[in-house]
């Protein structure tokens, strides 16, 4: 397997998984609290969220620090990744895809 198909795969499973770039998002944006990520993405349920969270997590993407104020979710280098390819879909997409 060459490594463009190994690293297209890991990439592949996240593109699949709605609301993920949405989520990578509002969290690389500053929503670090679970009820501020949730506010900032129209249409998205507690329940989808609660899910998406911990697969973000398992998968080390996106990390939970408890605080004094509450826990805290934050990129990790993987997210960081990941919502860089995100926004690179939505570039291309704006540039070569949309019509006038």
């Amino acid at each position: 397997m060459s490594k463009f198909t190994s690293g297209f795969e890991i990439i592949h499973e996240f593109i699949g998984l709605k609301w993920v770039p949405e989520i990578l998002e509002s969290i690389g944006n500053g929503n670090k609290r679970y009820t501020d990520i949730l506010n900032s993405i129209p249409y998205l349920s507690h329940t989808e969220l609660q899910r998406k969270l911990k697969i973000l997590q398992e998968k080390n993407a996106i990390s939970k620090k408890d605080t004094n104020t509450g826990p805290e979710y934050q990129l990790e280098a993987f997210g960081k990744d990941l919502l860089h390819i995100f926004v690179h879909f939505s570039e291309l997409s704006e540039k070569y895809l949309m019509t006038s």
